[in-house]
């Protein structure tokens, strides 16, 4: 099954293997969303079957909670969970602060609320999503329905006087028609290239009528897991100032990489 992966998607499954070593019985873990948090979910699941380990999961999004109980993790919800032990999840992009970008999957506002009731953030992704500066991946910004183009009008106003080199924001699509969050609303993806103060930025575009969250999560991941397609993998903990390299070999196994829905 291994053999068949694309070096991207080994990245993706070493970094998501390595965080669930992380998960201990007991524990309540948030799940992100997106392809890299998708392995990790199966990681889990197959930890959960076979080594018979008991965690409750709240999921960042319907997706995910449905792949969690396809592959028998308890879930439940950040109300009934009230405060978690973990959150793993994945990035669109990571700087060497590990400030994030979030919502290419558009599930960023559960997943900043799920991220900020956590003891611990843990974000695994491939190399490939280290940047120097963010703002090449598109930042997304969850708006309500209602008034959106006056929303967007107002965003790309305010982005006139803020440190980046892109001011354009469009509707993400769904086929012909606006994607719709979880929550009912609308996503904004504003094309920057480069953000020179992201702290700045999340704090502006929040105070804007209309927006609910912003895609920048800034003073919020405590790890980054990066996963090489190798199978090499790389811990950062920016709370201890470490860095820690290993290998880990692939293993075999229907359960895991059967029917793995992106």
């Amino acid at each position: 099954m291994t053999g068949e992966l694309s070096p991207i998607d080994k990245a993706k499954f070493v970094a998501a293997k390595r965080a669930a070593a992380l998960v201990e019985d007991g524990m309540r873990v948030g799940l992100g969303t997106g392809s890299t948090a998708a392995w990790l979910v199966r990681c889990l699941g197959e930890m959960v079957c076979d080594e018979g380990l008991k965690i409750t999961a709240v999921p960042t999004s319907t997706r995910t909670a449905e792949l969690a109980r396809e592959v028998g993790i308890h879930v439940t919800s950040l109300d009934e969970a009230k405060w978690l032990d973990l959150t793993i999840d994945g990035a669109d992009e990571f700087d060497t602060d590990l400030n994030l970008i979030k919502g290419g999957g558009g599930a960023l506002l559960q997943e900043k609320i799920v991220a900020t009731a956590s003891d611990q953030m843990v974000v695994i992704a491939d190399a490939g999503k280290e940047v120097e500066h963010l703002g090449a991946f598109p930042l997304p910004i969850e708006v309500i329905p209602f008034g959106w183009q006056t929303s967007q009008a107002l965003i790309e106003e305010t982005l006139v006087s803020m440190d980046v080199l892109g001011r354009s924001a469009t509707l993400r699509m769904n086929g012909d028609a606006p994607f719709v969050t979880d929550e009912g609303n609308h996503i904004l993806d504003l094309h920057l290239n480069r953000i020179g103060n992201a702290r700045q930025l999340a704090l502006v575009v929040n105070q804007i009528p209309g927006v609910v969250e912003n895609g920048l999560f800034i003073d919020i991941c405590d790890t980054v897991i990066i996963g090489h397609g190798d199978g090499n993998v790389e811990v950062r903990d920016i709370n201890e100032g470490t860095v820690e390299r290993e290998k880990l070999d692939f293993v075999e196994s229907d359960n895991l990489f059967s029917d793995l829905s992106e």
